[in-house]
């Protein structure tokens, strides 16, 4: 989704993620092993945030809350969908402008553009982390998620391998009549047990192909 704003996937370059393996800076694991490491590569991940503009894409989606009730959830940490002007969003992997506590986990703040550090601690003494759900690690929202996939009218996905689970069996939870769209570049490799509308498009012609067919079909 973000792509088209320069946000990379950690899927762009075989399992690399902006020239790391994903697993030393998006696990449990590698925070035990280099926490320094950890720390700055989401500092640099903020950075490249700040500077960043929402697409074509995001601002499409925002705009169709002027038609429709629109739910997002969404597996990118970044913040460009608020920033866009959508009012409802889901992050399901964390936020990248929020750290919590790995002593408290209800401490949680919001931290802006702000580098995060070793010795930045919370209240109860504990270190700050980024918001972000490693691989390996629970995904609280994804009950939220399901609920909203459950009630959805329509249901649309994009820009996203649907491989990374628990998130790619939201498609699951869909009612089974309402109208599933997919908008990605590249052709799907999931197998989707669903009859859908493919988009093959990036985000920002996807989300305009597919405002034409909902307001045609309004």
């Amino acid at each position: 989704m973000s792509a088209e704003s320069g946000i990379k996937t950690f899927r762009d370059q075989d399992g690399l993620w902006e020239n790391y393996d994903v697993m030393e800076v998006a696990s449990y694991d590698g925070w035990l092993k280099n926490k320094e490491l950890v720390l700055q590569f989401y500092n640099d991940r903020r950075r490249q945030l700040k500077t960043a503009e929402p697409n074509a894409g995001h601002k499409g989606l925002a705009a169709l809350e002027k038609k429709f009730k629109v739910s997002i959830v969404t597996q990118n940490v970044d913040n460009l969908h608020e920033r866009a002007g959508s009012s409802n969003v889901l992050h399901l992997h964390g936020e990248l402008t929020k750290a919590r506590s790995i002593k408290d986990s209800n401490y949680i703040i919001d931290i802006g553009y702000k580098d995060l550090n070793l010795g930045d601690k919370c209240p109860k003494g504990g270190q700050l982390r980024p918001h972000i759900v490693w691989f390996g690690e629970a995904v609280p929202a994804m009950e939220e998620a399901v609920e909203i996939a459950a009630r959805a009218d329509i249901f649309v996905v994009i820009g996203t391998s649907l491989n990374v689970y628990p998130a790619a069996g939201l498609i699951d939870y869909a009612p089974a009549k309402v109208p599933i769209y997919l908008i990605d570049p590249n052709p799907v490799t999931s197998s989707i047990r669903r009859k859908y509308t493919f988009i093959q498009e990036k985000a920002g012609k996807g989300v305009e192909i597919l405002t034409k067919k909902l307001l045609a079909n309004e």
